[in-house]
């Protein structure tokens, strides 16, 4: 018995059986050191007897030999028996002698990389089929379950610690860290399942083995699998009496894959607000500075280099900024951070920080710092009571050479060249506003923001309320149609000479006359940019 009293077992057989052999020799070395007889299969028994150990062969214990390519190796009732009786039961034990089957105290194990196969571009559908491990998860279940008898090792990153525990207790393992590691083992079969039949789900019909495996990822799938392990445990929700966790694709990219640099713990609200700002700031391909605050931007804008872009974006609307997150698409540097450590801000996102940069941000200790890199478009999955709501990411995107026919000028009067650069940033803008939205803005820099009102003329109040530069001569973008033309109106006289809509509506030609008589041009863009 341990000292708090929890029962350790004695590890005297381990089977190893792993495709990642990162630090296997030496975990084994420490398991044989105690006594532990080894037993394994093919290339990672290779390795072993490689590194100077004794080494049982998986066909020793079995009786049988190792099969079909390999398909059949660990399937057997001596493998599973000697994992899944129970020790000190009697039916068991009887049984269990009956048959000659032996005790396995410890399966070190991981599975046929499947995910990294089915991103091979081109893979053979065969290949992929012969990369779905079914002995390995056999194995890791049925240890797994018998916990309180067997421990189950599926990560490397836990061979230190195993290995410290050991040592200490002359060669057991408690039952605490036997039952953590079924818990993880558990977590581990369930995700590669998830995998695997997300894969397949995009496979319709089976090709022959040496076709390749096309993935048709257009449908959305006939079941939602999630399955994300926890990154980490976060302060609080959107409020303190709320519980709140950050869950990771593991693929290292996106928000909730970056690398923080400095600063306090990122809060739920941080991480929200960062993902909404870094999701605007790759919409463009010049330096950009957005300036995120509950989700809606209070800034944005485009520049020469970052300082200029940072400032233009500040100078929409210097007030809400304080207290906001930073997005930034290219790398910070030490004139653009000595800028921006003026202001308080919770958070900067970026692809990259200088030295220098870093060097500036350093005496604002509590300020977040946060290395991003870009992940590709996934569904958006939000919840709904009782179920779960899934869409495409919203990729659409309007530019200058979709102006025939994708922009459809629709006034008498077209846009001028400066007025339609100006369109064409603020339809981007407005694509990540909270609807209804109009966004004034005027030669890459936004100059008002009317966010999340419900009806589409408060919000050109709003946006024109919220302006503290000129409105006169810019140019406004709206989310969705305008149902009348007082929404026009209104944006006309806060002094915009042309505006970028979706059309659509019932009245559009009743707005369309409005933006004649008022000398406004026009453009229907055919898409709309609701952000609920």
């Amino acid at each position: 018995m341990s000292e708090d009293g929890i029962s350790e077992k004695r590890i005297r057989r381990a089977l190893l059986s792993v495709t990642d052999k990162t630090g296997l020799v030496e975990f084994a070395q420490v398991l044989a050191s105690f006594g532990v007889e080894l037993v394994s299969t093919g290339g990672t028994a290779r390795a072993l007897r490689e590194a100077g150990l004794t080494v049982k062969d998986i066909s020793e214990l079995t009786g049988f030999p190792e099969m079909l390519d390999g398909r059949v190796k660990t399937l057997h009732p001596k493998v599973h028996g000697g994992l899944l009786y129970i020790r000190g039961n009697k039916e068991h034990e009887a049984a269990v002698a009956a048959h000659g089957i032996e005790p396995i105290d410890m399966v070190v194990v991981n599975l046929y990389a499947f995910e990294k196969t089915a991103a091979q571009a081109g893979v053979a559908f065969g290949h992929l089929i012969e990369n779905i491990d079914i002995g390995g998860p056999s194995m890791v279940r049925s240890a797994a379950k018998n916990f309180e008898d067997v421990a189950i090792v599926t990560r490397v990153a836990d061979y230190p610690a195993l290995i410290e525990e050991m040592k200490s207790a002359h060669g057991s393992l408690s039952r605490a860290t036997r039952w953590r590691l079924a818990r993880q083992a558990f977590a581990l079969t369930a995700a590669y399942d998830t995998a695997i039949a997300n894969t397949l789900d995009q496979i319709k019909e089976a090709p022959a083995p040496d076709a390749p495996a096309v993935l048709d990822s257009t449908a959305l799938p006939a079941t939602l699998r999630i399955n994300f392990p926890l990154a980490q445990s976060l302060r609080y929700g959107e409020n303190p009496h709320q519980r709140a966790a950050l869950y990771s694709d593991g693929t290292g990219l996106g928000v909730a894959g970056a690398r923080q640099l400095q600063g306090k713990e990122l809060s739920f609200n941080n991480l929200v607000d960062l993902d909404a700002c870094w999701e605007l700031v790759q919409e463009f391909d010049e330096p950009a500075a957005i300036i995120m605050k509950h989700t809606n931007p209070c800034g944005a804008a485009t520049g020469l280099n970052i300082l200029e872009a940072y400032q233009k974006a500040l100078a929409c609307d210097p007030v809400s900024a304080f207290g906001s997150v930073i997005g930034i698409n290219r790398e910070v540097d030490a004139e653009a951070a000595e800028e921006i450590a003026k202001l308080f801000v919770e958070a900067i996102a970026a692809p990259a920080f200088t030295a220098e940069a870093r060097e500036r941000f350093a005496a604002k200790k509590n300020l977040r710092l946060i290395e991003v890199h870009s992940a590709p478009p996934r569904p958006v999955v939000k919840h709904v009571s009782g179920g779960l709501l899934m869409q495409d990411a919203d990729t659409g995107r309007i530019d200058a050479a979709a102006l025939d026919p994708g922009l459809k000028v629709v006034t008498w009067r077209p846009p001028t060249a400066d007025e339609l650069r100006s369109l064409l940033f603020a339809w981007r803008v407005c694509k990540h506003v909270k609807s209804n939205a109009i966004v004034y803005a005027r030669d890459g820099q936004t100059l008002g923001v009317g966010a999340g009102q419900m009806s589409r003329v408060d919000a050109a109040r709003f946006g024109a309320m919220k302006a503290v530069l000129p409105l006169k001569g810019c140019i406004a973008a709206s989310d969705a149609f305008f149902p009348f033309p007082d929404g026009l109106e209104t944006v006309a006289q806060a002094g915009a000479t042309a505006v970028i809509q979706p059309g659509g509506s019932v009245k559009d030609q009743d707005v369309i006359d409005a933006a004649d008589r008022l000398g406004m041009a026009m453009v229907f863009t055919g898409m709309r940019h609701f952000r609920h």
